[in-house]
């Protein structure tokens, strides 16, 4: 993997200019839209870059986008992976330890996710403080590369407590619902079912979604901080529950964004 990494960092950098992010940025279903706020300087599409990942999801657009966010350097992936597209989750996480070595200092993540919480509606936001993975295994498996972090990272904290007071002050402050919860992340790509539901919401969850937490360990093991909010696009709570298609999601994940993409920008600025 530290040969593949050397080889993708130095071939980006060679096509960037040593562009040098300050923060890197992944954009989840339905979340694109923030780079239409970016001054964008350098776009590298997934499949042209050596050993990265290629999403596998038509209404993912696969690129990596350079370019300044009030005044800040960041780095966004337009289009995430997912264990469900058949990746493994080192491949997963790849580009989150890309972005590392190209220099961020902290990553904000988006994702869109279901209620499990009566008290969370479609169209909310919920600031990630905390996760549970029902995900079949850690990103860290197998052989360890003490060069990208120990071999038992700590996940105490596995989200910047000051970046998730600052964004509900934002949120407050612009009349913004968002809540603070307990993202659980399952496999899919299936929805879940009204037990399964039932169970994570006992478990501890508020909101599930299929993405987040490969992420959010590797980005801990390289001693990265980590920011993540979630736009909830459906309901799993109601007792007589309703079939949800990916159009419903990505419908919900459109209307909301220009919520999410506020406070993205002003967190930024403040990070």
């Amino acid at each position: 993997m530290y040969r593949s990494l050397g080889e993708t960092v130095n071939y980006i950098q060679q096509r960037t200019a040593m562009f040098g992010p300050e923060v890197g940025i992944i954009l989840g279903t339905g979340l694109g839209g923030l780079v239409s706020e970016m001054q964008v300087e350098y776009q590298l599409m997934y499949t042209h870059i050596p050993n990265f990942p290629v999403s596998t999801l038509e209404f993912h657009s696969g690129k990596l986008i350079f370019g300044t966010l009030n005044n800040k350097r960041v780095v966004a992936m337009q289009g995430r992976l997912h264990y469900y597209e058949g990746y493994s989750m080192q491949e997963i996480t790849f580009p989150v330890r890309v972005l590392k070595l190209l220099g961020i200092k902290q990553l904000f993540v988006s994702n869109a996710s279901g209620s499990l919480n009566p008290t969370i509606k479609k169209g909310d936001l919920v600031i990630i403080r905390d996760h549970i993975s029902l995900l079949p295994e850690s990103p860290l498996r197998g052989p360890n590369n003490d060069d990208l972090g120990p071999r038992f990272p700590d996940m105490s904290q596995p989200y910047h407590k000051e970046l998730i007071s600052k964004a509900l002050k934002i949120a407050e402050e612009h009349n913004i619902r968002a809540h603070s919860g307990v993202y659980v992340s399952a496999p899919g790509p299936n929805l879940e079912t009204k037990a399964e539901y039932k169970y994570m919401r006992l478990i501890g969850g508020d909101v599930v979604g299929m993405s987040t937490v490969p992420e959010v360990i590797v980005a801990n093991h390289m001693g990265l901080p980590v920011f993540a909010v979630s736009v909830v696009t459906d309901e799993g709570f109601h007792e007589a529950l309703e079939p949800v298609s990916i159009d419903d999601i990505l419908a919900v994940a459109k209307i909301a964004e220009p919520k999410m993409t506020a406070i993205l920008k002003e967190l930024i600025v403040l990070s």
